[in-house]
């Protein structure tokens, strides 16, 4: 396209002159050395128009590809060097532009800008292809799958997904993978090489795009925006992610039962329901589990662990989602609410719980054999057949008292501590549960629930 459109991307830093082609400026720059860059002392030579030579002097036409400066492609050596760090270079404008890297990134070193986040760059074509993350463009679409990409080299590598071809093999463990690159980061696992550190806070990352990313958190940059609903997010992926909830895709198909993810991750975890595949194993116990977030869940029980604490009343949770259920105690918040009788509940559960008994029959199918009470769940039947059995699992650590669930075990264990989480928001008085701070409420509003059928006087 640029032939057409005589667009010329690529200038010499030494004269001004522009090029259409990389290639192109590269072999113009020769011009502003000595050097004839196409010069090969184990074979022949080249003169500057580019007829070979052989050994007797005869002239003969060029069979093999040109070589670069000083006929390095014969012994790999790099004779053009960084004075900095010593890295070499074929070519010496390959080494003005990593020179770069050691000056900084002012305005004449980078000086196409991306009128998004600021980020800079060497060529135009680069800014461009930076500025498809902002877009969303991914002009290089996968013929397998659909899978678009913003460069052709990424699609490259996407496609051995579909070969299965990993030429890179670890010589430590064997294992192969796709991209060069992912087996220099893996082998640092190995090595326990970390060389990208946050020059902010001293941690330590195996690959650069990890460090960069988590910079992030300290600038609290958020270069990609929704056009939907204007929300930030660090990385292009999370963008991705986010704007499905709006055009409501779900790209990632179970190929067993046919159920659709948003996230690739999502129906990565959810096939492990069908291969019953539990990679991650405790140490303590050998249980296994499908989700590192629940193995790291369940290792709170050996520790007790309770990394989450209630800003409100101290309480801690092995669970950041153990959390925020119990925050809406304090906060009154009930999002999951029945639609034929508009109550609400803290939790999903319990809605589904509570519409059972909205059912058509009426039906309580959990039943006790003793009392035939119904139950609309079997939990609350087993809860309830302890009333029975006299069983109390659930036994104080201070004075050795049972209970028959846990929760009002830990409303017990208050008595003890003194702990009184629920507070009135009228008089400030604390109470140990939430029952309590309800009846107790009544007195504020008169509200009176119970009535004598005798003399009809009202009581909380």
């Amino acid at each position: 396209m640029r032939v057409h459109t005589s667009e010329k991307s690529f200038p010499c830093l030494v004269c001004g002159k522009e090029f259409v082609q990389l290639s192109s400026l590269l072999t113009h720059q020769h011009v502003h050395s000595d050097k004839k860059p196409f010069n090969c002392p184990e074979c022949w030579t080249v003169d500057e128009k580019l007829v070979c030579r052989t050994a007797d002097g005869k002239r003969r036409r060029r069979e093999k590809k040109r070589r670069p400066v000083g006929g390095g492609g014969h012994t790999g050596e790099r004779i053009c060097k960084c004075e900095e760090c010593g890295k070499g270079f074929n070519y010496p404008s390959l080494l003005e532009y990593h020179r770069r890297s050691h000056t900084g990134a002012g305005a004449m070193e980078k000086p196409w800008k991306c009128e998004d986040c600021g980020k800079g760059f060497n060529f135009p074509c680069l800014l461009e292809i930076h500025r498809r993350s902002h877009t969303g463009e991914k002009p290089f679409s996968c013929s397998v799958c659909g899978k678009g990409f913003t460069k052709s080299t990424n699609l490259l590598r996407h496609q051995r997904n579909h070969t299965e071809e990993k030429p890179f093999s670890c010589t430590y463990c064997e294992k192969s993978f796709g991209q060069l690159s992912n087996l220099t980061a893996h082998q640092r696992v190995h090595t326990g090489e970390r060389p990208f550190t946050c020059c902010m806070c001293g941690k330590g990352f195996t690959q650069s795009a990890s460090l960069m990313l988590y910079q992030r958190i300290h600038t609290e940059e958020r270069p990609f925006s929704c056009t939907h609903c204007g929300k930030r997010f660090r990385q292009s992926s999370d963008l991705t992610a986010h704007q499905r909830t709006h055009t409501g895709e779900r790209p990632f198909t179970c190929s067993v039962c046919g159920k659709r993810f948003t996230h690739s991750s999502g129906l990565w975890s959810h096939q492990r329901i069908h291969t019953e595949e539990k990679p991650f194993s405790c140490t303590s116990c050998e249980k296994r589990f499908r989700h590192s977030s629940a193995l790291t869940a369940h290792r709170c029980t050996h520790t007790g662990d309770r990394p989450f604490t209630c800003s409100e009343c101290g309480k801690g949770f092995s669970q950041c989602s153990h959390l925020q259920t119990h925050q809406r105690i304090h906060t009154g918040e009930r999002p999951f609410t029945c639609c034929v009788c508009g109550k609400g509940f803290t939790q999903s559960q319990h809605l589904l719980t509570h519409q059972q008994v909205h059912n058509h029959t009426g039906e309580r199918q959990f039943t006790c054999f003793q009392c035939r009470k119904g139950f609309v769940n079997s939990s609350n039947l087993l809860t309830h057949q302890r009333v029975h059995s006299g069983e109390s699992p659930f036994t104080c650590s201070m004075c050795g008292k049972g209970r028959r669930n846990s929760s009002t075990l830990l409303a017990h264990q208050r008595v003890h501590t003194g702990e009184s989480p629920f507070t009135c928001s009228d008089c400030g008085k604390g109470f140990i549960n939430s029952s309590s701070l309800l009846r107790h409420q009544r007195v504020h509003t008169g509200e009176q629930l119970f009535t004598c059928s005798v003399c009809g006087t009202g009581f909380t």
